[in-house]
């Protein structure tokens, strides 16, 4: 995909009316601190266009972003702040579910996880939920680049077993060694 516009949209908070630009949308969730950001940046070939931070829990809002006049990428809040209180967490679990249950333009979910690490409870949760209400979705495992080809590859195995999925269902990405981009266009295309 050669990207000749990218660019930020708007935010919307809870309560805010979702909004629908008549162009398929790609929602990207995920713990905090994930990556989301930096891969809707690496797919956008922008370096700046969704913010990034060495904080966990920044995104706090729905992000849009427009690729091409073609397609819609939703940067979604992460889940699992340990630091944010119960009530923060939920009223981001509130935004998140209000999204998916009612954008009428999402054609996918891609559920980031980071490489490093077994998927986690509220990981196994976002898949049961978007099985639930039947929204196709792909996993994504980010940060490649921690670790070496053989270890990613292995540990790609590892959690799409601990998913329950197979090891094909999987896309391992490293935006900072330019992994994996294509296969998610590919998927977005199709």
């Amino acid at each position: 995909m050669i990207i000749k516009k990218a660019e930020f949209i708007t935010s919307a908070g809870t309560g805010s009316k979702l909004v629908d630009y008549g162009l398929p949308e790609f929602a990207f969730v995920g713990r905090s601190n994930v990556g989301k950001s930096s891969l809707i940046n690496y797919l956008a070939e922008r370096n700046t266009l969704a913010k990034t931070s060495s904080a966990p829990g920044r995104t706090r809002l729905i992000n849009y972003f427009n690729i091409n006049d073609k397609y819609i990428f939703v940067d979604l809040p992460g889940y699992g702040f340990a630091q944010a209180g119960k009530t923060e967490q939920a009223a981001w679990q509130q935004l998140i579910g209000g999204y998916l249950e009612n954008s009428p333009q999402l054609k996918r979910v891609f559920v980031l996880a980071d490489i490093r690490h077994t998927p986690s409870v509220k990981d196994k949760e976002m898949l049961q939920y978007l099985y639930h209400y039947q929204l196709p979705f792909t996993v994504v495992v980010t940060k490649a680049d921690k670790l070496s080809h053989s270890q990613a590859t292995r540990q790609a195995r590892e959690i799409a077993a601990a998913l329950g999925l197979g090891k094909d269902d999987v896309v391992v990405v490293s935006a900072s060694k330019r992994v994996g981009k294509e296969k998610i266009w590919g998927i977005i295309e199709n």
